[in-house]
């Protein structure tokens, strides 16, 4: 032991206070209250996509909406709102849900005026989305609100509004300077009309304000003057292409002349043609044959159209849903059941995506056979490629039979609109919406 003094000793410092670990570069801390904010958001979606009653839903969807700005931010509630509201009629409800966000459109960005302009055109009420675009703010009158507004008008088929509205909006605003999207809903707007010459004259208009006309410019033209029996003018519009340098694939031409040789009957122009291709090419492809298969069907020439569908499977072109739904109900009303259930394996086996309402026609046809057996399996076969449980079942009378009603997947409903010819066929979209609204947007 020690007989001196002990010595006086500094005190410990204090430990510093623990920190939370850092997210790692470029990522944002998660804060419980964010994930709460994710997970009630999304309880309140799920709410209102369920809701069946007209006056719940508009009541729900406005108080959400005006509350919170993630709300608004999600565009699937808005078109699933409206869609469901258009399907009672109830468009005094679509109309204050619109009206409803208008205070927002100040400080929100220019595509989501863009976005309730275009909800108006699928709920058929181009007036009102007329109204909302002449009323936004002057910041947001440029030419995605003026494509949105056109685009509105074609949704609800009021195309002499839309010529009208053309001329008239870019007269009194002068700063929206218009988009080759823009001028192809034009060209396709006049192709509606008895006289197609106004149509025509839009590439040239187009030309002289500095604008290039695309392919989609002149795919419009060519089934506009096709479908109206006006193959001279066609073959015009071909040679404006030709001269242009704007189609590196002349199947876009062959397959718009099939479309119109069928719209007026000639199935066997459209045949001679078809053999054209197939000798001095382009080769035909899905949409080519497709045509064939819809000018036979529609004569009630069925043995002919599966022969095509077989030549179609021959010659290595994939089947779509085209094919199929012009096939399946043909055959169904020939009493070709064994057919239909044949399309049907075939739909799964190449994962292509039809609507419900054709493969339930093939089960209420395989149950008024007393072919329940075979019913059960196509059913079966829709749950596990995800179609919806509502459109597609059998009738519950037994526990068995209920007992196919699998769990819907996630999402509000899982049924598809059939896919038409889309490599080849005339949208005034095709995508130029979703490739705007990403350019406006960044």
């Amino acid at each position: 032991f020690s007989s001196t003094k002990p010595r006086a000793r500094p005190p410990k410092p204090a430990p510093e206070p623990t920190q939370a670990p850092k997210a790692p570069a470029g990522q944002p801390g998660s804060k419980p209250d964010e994930r709460r904010e994710s997970r009630d958001l999304n309880k309140i979606l799920k709410v209102i996509f369920r809701e069946r009653d007209p006056d719940k839903l508009v009541s729900r969807f406005i108080a959400e909406s005006t509350a919170s700005e993630r709300f608004r931010d999600k565009h699937r509630v808005y078109e699933v709102a409206v869609a469901r509201l258009a399907s009672f009629g109830r468009h005094d409800a679509i109309a204050a849900i619109i009206d409803s966000q208008k205070p927002f459109i100040e400080a929100s960005n220019v595509g989501f005026a863009a976005r309730l302009i275009r909800l108006c055109g699928r709920a058929s009420m181009p007036s009102h989305a007329a109204a909302i675009f002449h009323d936004l703010p002057p910041k947001h009158k440029s030419h995605m609100t003026f494509n949105a507004l056109l685009a509105a008008y074609v949704d609800a088929s009021d195309f002499d509004a839309l010529a009208t509205a053309f001329q008239h909006i870019l007269a009194s605003h002068p700063t929206i300077v218009p988009t080759v999207y823009s001028y192809n809903i034009l060209i396709s707007a006049l192709c509606q009309k008895p006289d197609l010459s106004a149509a025509l004259d839009v590439i040239t208009l187009m030309e002289k304000r500095g604008l290039t006309p695309d392919i989609i410019s002149f795919k419009t033209l060519l089934n506009g003057f096709y479908n109206n029996d006006r193959f001279d003018d066609a073959e015009k519009v071909w040679d404006m292409i030709k001269e242009r340098n704007v189609v590196p694939d002349a199947k876009i031409y062959y397959n718009a002349k099939l479309r119109g040789l069928v719209s007026q009957g000639r199935v066997e122009d459209a045949v001679a043609l078809i053999e054209r291709m197939q000798k001095e090419g382009p080769k035909p492809d899905s949409v080519s044959y497709n045509e064939l298969i819809r000018g036979y069907c529609k004569e009630g020439r069925l043995n002919e159209a599966k022969k095509v569908y077989d030549d179609l499977i021959k010659n290595e072109c994939t089947p779509n849903s085209g094919t199929f739904h012009t096939l399946v109900p043909h055959f169904l009303e020939a009493g070709e059941l064994d057919r239909a259930l044949s399309c049907c394996h075939e739909i799964f086996s190449r994962k292509c995506r039809v609507q419900c309402s054709l493969l339930q026609g093939v089960v209420t046809a395989l149950i008024a056979a007393s072919r329940m057996e075979e019913a059960r399996r196509i059913v079966h076969l829709g749950r596990t490629n995800y179609y919806s449980r509502k459109r597609l079942r059998m009738p519950p009378h037994t526990r068995k039979d209920e007992g196919l009603k699998m769990p819907q997947p996630a999402g509000e409903d899982n049924d598809v609109e059939a896919e038409t010819d889309s490599e080849d066929s005339v949208s005034y979209e095709d995508g130029y919406e979703e490739e705007e609204e990403s350019k406006n947007a960044q």
